[in-house]
C-alpha cells in the first residue's frame, strides 16, 4: 500500500532542516522494517511575514510502501517528538494514497498562496479520515504537513530530496542506467528534444528530479562552451520549475 507522510516545521535556525529530518526518518523506518521509503519531495509554501516559519516555509512528503500504517504513525510521532528542534512547531500527516481527496489536494495549492488555519486543516483531515497531528510548539506545522501530502498526490509540485541512489550518483551515465538504478521515470530535454536511452548525462553533485505528471523527471540541457553532451539543468532552473 502506498502511504504519504507529510512533515513540517521540525527545525529552528540552528538545527538541521525538515528536509534532513524527512530523509533520516525514511531511512530509519526502512531499516526497522515498518515500510520502504520510495522518495521524499520538498514543497514550497507561501512566503508571508504573517506566517511563522524558520527559513523557507517548505514542507516535505515521504512516499512509503507499507502495510503497517499504525506502526508508521507511532514511529513517525515518536521520531518527531524526539528529534524536532527546540522552538519548532512540528506537524505530521499520514494518509493512504487513495484516501487523499481532491479537497486535500486543493488545500495544498491554497497553502502556496493563502494564509490558512489549523482549525480548517483538522476538519479536512477528519472529513477525509486521515491522520493529522501537531507535536511541538503551537502545532502550526499541521498546515504544511497536510499541504505536502496534497501537493505530492496532485503530482505536479515540488522537487525530490531523495530517491534511491540520488545522493551517491555523481558523474556521467547513460539514460537507461540512471533509470534502472534510481527509479526515475523520464529524462527530458528542456526543448523537448527526444533523447535515446544510450544518451549520456552528466550528473553534478547537486541534481534534483522534479515531480511532474505524477512521474519522477530529470530535466537536462546541452553542455555549454562547445563541450558536446548533456547535463542536468542548473539549480536555479530546477528551483524555478519546482516551487
Amino acid at each position: 500500500m502506498k502511504i504519504l507522510i507529510g512533515i513540517d516545521d521540525t527545525d529552528n535556525l540552528e538545527s538541521r532542516g525538515t528536509g534532513f529530518r524527512s530523509r533520516e526518518m525514511g531511512r530509519l523506518l526502512t531499516e526497522k522494517g515498518i515500510g520502504k521509503l520510495m522518495g521524499v519531495t520538498r514543497h514550497q509554501l507561501l512566503f508571508d511575514r504573517r506566517i511563522p516559519y524558520t527559513s523557507h516555509n517548505s514542507s516535505a512528503c515521504l512516499e512509503v510502501e507499507s502495510e503497517k500504517i499504525n506502526e508508521l504513525i507511532e514511529f513517525c510521532a515518536a521520531y518527531l517528538l524526539k528529534e524536532s528542534a527546540d522552538g519548532s512547531d512540528a506537524g505530521l500527516c499520514v494518509a493512504p494514497f487513495e484516501h487523499i481527496s481532491e479537497k486535500i489536494m486543493q488545500w495544498g495549492l491554497r497553502a502556496k498562496k493563502e494564509i490558512i488555519t489549523q482549525e480548517e486543516a483538522r476538519q479536512i483531515a477528519k472529513d477525509s479520515g486521515i491522520f493529522l497531528e501537531g507535536y511541538t510548539g503551537t502545532k502550526v506545522g499541521i498546515i504544511g504537513s497536510l499541504a505536502a501530502v496534497g501537493l505530492h498526490k496532485g503530482g505536479n509540485d515540488g522537487r525530490y530530496l531523495w530517491i534511491k541512489g540520488m545522493r551517491e550518483m555523481i558523474g556521467t551515465f547513460s539514460i537507461s542506467y540512471i533509470k534502472n538504478e534510481t527509479g526515475v521515470h523520464e529524462i527530458l530535454a528542456v526543448n523537448n528534444e527526444p533523447l535515446l536511452p544510450e544518451t549520456e548525462i552528466f550528473l553534478a553533485e547537486w541534481w534534483r528530479p522534479v515531480l511532474k505528471n505524477n512521474k519522477i523527471v530529470i530535466f537536462v540541457e546541452q553542455k555549454k562552451e562547445g563541450d558536446y553532451g548533456w547535463q542536468v539543468v542548473s539549480k536555479d532552473y530546477i528551483k524555478s520549475i519546482s516551487n
